[in-house]
């Protein structure tokens, strides 16, 4: 892979970010790939280049999008933050509140601040469930309103992989009654010309890159695991291959399944880094968006096994991930999908590919790109 085969820009200040990420290619790191990055509201890096598939035989281009998997997590979350500054939501409330059937199993006083930092202790379904029951928003939320939690909910983090996405989504569609990606599509990403889609049309399959699995024994529910993991692994399993069927695109599936490219991810999140506002438009106030900030939960985390530190909605810097700078915000999606958002540079940085590594919050590919930019930024 040539340096020729880069498309896109990068700032002079950030030529070493070119440079790292055309080496990716090069090196066979990623097979296909994008980064973008943001400073004060401007684009200031905008890369994309290799293949969309793993034979080789589409070009990744400008417009290429890709399942980012969790990274699909942050937009959740600014769709509750924005409700949230609206006064249509209050964390501090019982999810029962919205969604009284929530209440079952002892549940009356899980909060929707619980839900939003992995809190709740419904990290996986205690029924069996197939891969195909995730389209079927109805039966996968009324069994999670209807099962006892796993852990006593605000204890402990426990990270809910899919969960996380059908209970934030129900609160969001019993308050507005519009389906979470539909509240995305018409009050974020739509307004701000955005390419991210929770929910994608039939339409934009042709720009979609595959997907290409882990290596043999790193992916999730690989391994030795404790039944706790056990069940967010495998019930159902995670089939990177069905992330090219239509019904998994077409699907809302708001903790996993959405689709999009570094520019759409690193553009939307302005709204977070610059106070409220994108592309001219103010969406949230900037205590709306500081809400990310607020630490709800730290410690070892039951599923990830490792220390976490959990804002509202996405993670914070810390054992985990160290960050330089203090009211930075991140979270990343299988595979190694990332978005950084640093409320004090007023940046953001993006990264989607499709050869996955067997991580869950990201890898050195997205890493070295984002250290590379704050090195620009310090010069």
């Amino acid at each position: 892979m040539t340096e020729a085969a880069v498309g896109g820009y990068a700032q002079n200040r950030f030529a070493a970010v070119r440079e790292a990420f055309a080496a990716n290619l090069a090196s066979g790191a990623d097979v296909g790939a994008c980064f973008a990055a943001t400073v004060e509201g401007e684009t200031v890096v905008d890369l994309w280049g290799g293949y969309a598939d793993p034979e080789k035989t589409r070009s990744w281009e400008k417009d290429t999008l890709v399942n980012v998997y969790s990274t699909t997590k942050t937009m959740t979350a600014l769709t509750a933050l924005m409700l949230a500054d609206r006064g249509e939501l209050d964390f501090d409330a019982p999810v029962a509140k919205y969604w009284p059937e929530f209440a079952q199993a002892g549940k009356g006083a899980v909060k929707v601040s619980h839900v939003m930092s992995h809190a709740a202790g419904l990290s996986g379904w205690k029924e069996p469930i197939s891969k195909h029951d995730l389209y079927d928003w109805e039966k996968v939320t009324a069994l999670l309103a209807a099962q006892a939690p796993y852990w006593e909910p605000g204890t402990a983090s426990g990270y809910h992989a899919l969960t996380q996405g059908y209970l934030v989504g129900e609160v969001v569609r019993r308050i507005t009654g519009r389906t979470l990606g539909t509240v995305f599509r018409e009050e974020i990403a739509g307004p701000l010309g955005a390419d991210f889609h929770i929910g994608l049309p039939a339409s934009e399959d042709g720009r979609v890159a595959d997907l290409i699995p882990p290596p043999p024994g790193t992916a999730i529910g690989d391994g030795e695991q404790s039944e706790l993991v056990a069940n967010m692994s495998h019930n159902p399993g995670v089939d990177v291959m069905e992330t090219r069927t239509r019904a998994w695109r077409a699907a809302e599936i708001p903790a996993a399944g959405g689709h999009g490219n570094a520019r759409s991810i690193a553009e939307i999140h302005i709204l977070l880094a610059n106070g409220g506002v994108a592309k001219g438009k103010r969406i949230l106030s900037e205590a709306g968006c500081r809400k990310a900030l607020e630490l709800q939960i730290e410690g070892k985390d039951l599923i990830l096994g490792g220390p976490v530190r959990f804002g509202m909605g996405f993670g914070l810097s810390g054992e985990q991930m160290p960050l330089p700078n203090p009211n930075t915000i991140f979270w990343g999606g299988y595979g190694g999908s990332l978005v950084i958002i640093d409320m004090d540079a007023r940046t953001t940085f993006g990264y989607a590919m499709n050869r996955m590594e067997g991580t869950t919050t990201g890898d050195m590919r997205a890493f070295g790109l984002a250290m590379g930019m704050w090195q620009g930024l310090a010069n």
